[in-house]
């Protein structure tokens, strides 16, 4: 399972119900497929950042999402064909990013590590 970020841009004439429902159906269709959505954040309706499809606002939500990659892709044709929707844009986080808890070895790892450097450059030279 991996971690993903689905930010999905509605038509801002929609009414609640009808952002609900795509909401809704967005989750239906990645939970059925053994996903799990981790979060749902409605931003509300926002300026676009440049004009689309002859629209100045859009009605936004965030998606946090651990899946396999074939309900990813089910979600991005389904989105794809939906005439609410925008724009759309799903992306893969890195592992460390999600909610997961990583072991001490793995935090070196990602972690800038200055001393231990400077201590190496000493010792070969």
């Amino acid at each position: 399972m991996r971690p993903y970020e689905v930010m999905v841009i509605l038509d801002a004439s929609l009414e609640e119900s009808a952002v609900q429902a795509v909401v809704n159906r967005s989750t239906d269709l990645l939970t059925t497929r053994g996903s799990a959505v981790n979060r749902v954040d409605k931003w509300g309706k926002r300026r676009l950042a440049y004009e689309i499809a002859h629209r100045t606002e859009g009605y936004y939500f965030l998606m946090e999402v651990t899946s396999e990659p074939a309900p990813i892709d089910d979600l991005h044709r389904a989105l794809s064909l939906a005439d609410d929707v925008v724009r759309h844009k799903i992306v893969r986080m890195p592992e460390h990013t999600s909610g997961r808890v990583l072991p001490p070895s793995a935090i070196e790892e990602l972690t800038p590590s200055r001393g231990r450097d400077r201590e190496r450059d000493r010792d070969r030279g």
